[in-house]
Order: structure tokens, then C-alpha cells, then sequence
């Protein structure tokens, strides 16, 4: 349960932190903090919530999951320092993108699954299975993400509609619709790159571009195989309760709409 807790600290943390990043005002429909408070006090909560974390795990004197945990948090900030960097581009690689996710995403996912099994009694031959696990879902998560960024509606979202588009992002859906369409549709996306609003072309002039080139169902594909790679990763483990939880995760994943 501890634990639980520092991967839900560590996470709300890094959501607090992008919020400021991305000067959002929304977040699962609600105000955020930074919209609240202000970027000052904002980060202070952001820092705080991250040294709590570290400050439980360490309650519990296990230097081998504090020092994955740290590792995870390390490349999440890498993540984010590569987003950053490639923001606005529109030379972004696919590869590119498939790395910040892991870094980003993934790799908190694939810590918080493998830290039952560095717990006393250690079970070793289970850390690589469940780091596995976690990383595909992780994955598939972040896939999934991007396509509601294109498909739910903003109420039930609770955020705008193509907001990572708006924010300089390029996800897998436009990364790969760009080499396949002409130089003045290119442009479109370039414009909302570079103005970080839709002010000369339109929100559903990027969306109908994408659904014609039918993006979407590729990155649905990508994603359920992501899924796939998770539940496979489980066949070390008996059937029981616990198994099958976990194999519900990726679908839960898959469909969810918010």
C-alpha cells in the first residue's frame, strides 16, 4: 500500500509539473493547480509531492525499489526535456516519439508493476515479466491517449480536443499522415504548430485530413498490439485472481474514454 502511494505521489507530481510546462488550465475537466495558484506555488506542491514519495519508500529501507523508482522518475524528466526540445518539429521521427513515450509514460508503468517482486522475499525471475507488463501497457496507455486526443469530445475528455497539437506536440497519428500528404496540407499542421492555436486553420480541417487518411485505426492497431505484448508477458504467472486482474488492465486501457 505504501508503495502504491509513491507511484500515485510521483505521478501526481509529474501531472502538476506538465500542467505548468504546458500552461494548461484544464485537467480531467477541472481547473488545475497552476490555474489556481499560480506557477510558483505550484511547483513548491509539485516538489513536495516528489520528495514525500521518496521520503515514504525510503520508510521501508529497500535501496533496490527507491533506486528503480528514482530511475523512472529520472527518465521521466528526460522525457519531458526531450519533448521540449522537439517541440514545434515537424521533422519529429516516429522513433523520436516511441522513445519520449517510453521514457515519459512507460517507464513509470514498468517500475510501479515490477515493485512487488523486488519486495522481501525477492523474486527475481518475476521483475523482467512484470517490467515487461509494464512497459507495454504503459504504451498501449499512451497510444491510447493520443487517439481520444483526436476522437472523444472535450466534456467527456475534460480537456480541448487536439490540445497536444496546440501545445507543439506531434503524435503518432500526425506523424504518420505527414509523408502522406500534400505540401498545402502539411502546411495546415505547420500553422497550428507554429501559431499554438487553431486561429487560421480550423481544429476539424485536421481532423478530416486524419480521418480520410484512416491514421487513427493504425495507431488502434499499434495500440492493441501493445496490449498483447502485456498479457503475454504474464505467462510466467498461475492463473488466479491477481493474473487476471492484470490481464483486464490492457483492455481497460484500450477502451477506455477519458
Amino acid at each position: 500500500m505504501t508503495y502504491a502511494a509513491v507511484v500515485e505521489l510521483i505521478h501526481t507530481a509529474t501531472l502538476i509539473h506538465d500542467d505548468i510546462i504546458d500552461h494548461s488550465a484544464l485537467r480531467r475537466g477541472r481547473q488545475t493547480i497552476n490555474e489556481l495558484w499560480g506557477n510558483n506555488l505550484t511547483v513548491l506542491l509539485g516538489d513536495w509531492l516528489y520528495t514525500t514519495a521518496m521520503k515514504m519508500a525510503l520508510r521501508h529501507g529497500s535501496v533496490a525499489i527507491l533506486d528503480r523508482l528514482c530511475d523512472a522518475t529520472l527518465r521521466m524528466t528526460e522525457g519531458e526535456l526531450l519533448t521540449q526540445k522537439r517541440l514545434g518539429a515537424i521533422d519529429l521521427q516516429v522513433e523520436e516519439y516511441f522513445e519520449i513515450i517510453d521514457r515519459k509514460t512507460a517507464q513509470l508503468f514498468a517500475a510501479a508493476c515490477s515493485v512487488p517482486a523486488r519486495m522481501l522475499p525477492v523474486r527475481a525471475e518475476a521483475i523482467e515479466p512484470l517490467e515487461r507488463f509494464g512497459r507495454a501497457l504503459g504504451t498501449c496507455f499512451q497510444l491510447a491517449d493520443d487517439l481520444l486526443d483526436f476522437t472523444a469530445k472535450a466534456a467527456t475528455l475534460g480537456k480541448p480536443v487536439l490540445s497536444d497539437l496546440k501545445e507543439g506536440k506531434l503524435t503518432l497519428p500526425l506523424l504518420l499522415l505527414l509523408p502522406r500528404i500534400p505540401a498545402h496540407e502539411r502546411a495546415k499542421i505547420e500553422r497550428v504548430l507554429a501559431e499554438r492555436a487553431f486561429a487560421s486553420v480550423s481544429a476539424e480541417e485536421i481532423l478530416e485530413i486524419v480521418a480520410r487518411e484512416g491514421t487513427l485505426e493504425e495507431v488502434a492497431v499499434e495500440a492493441r498490439r501493445s496490449a498483447e505484448v502485456a498479457r503475454q508477458a504474464l505467462a510466467l504467472f498461475p492463473d488466479s485472481a491477481a493474473r487476471r486482474a492484470l490481464e483486464f488492465a490492457p483492455d481497460f486501457v484500450l477502451h477506455r474514454r477519458a
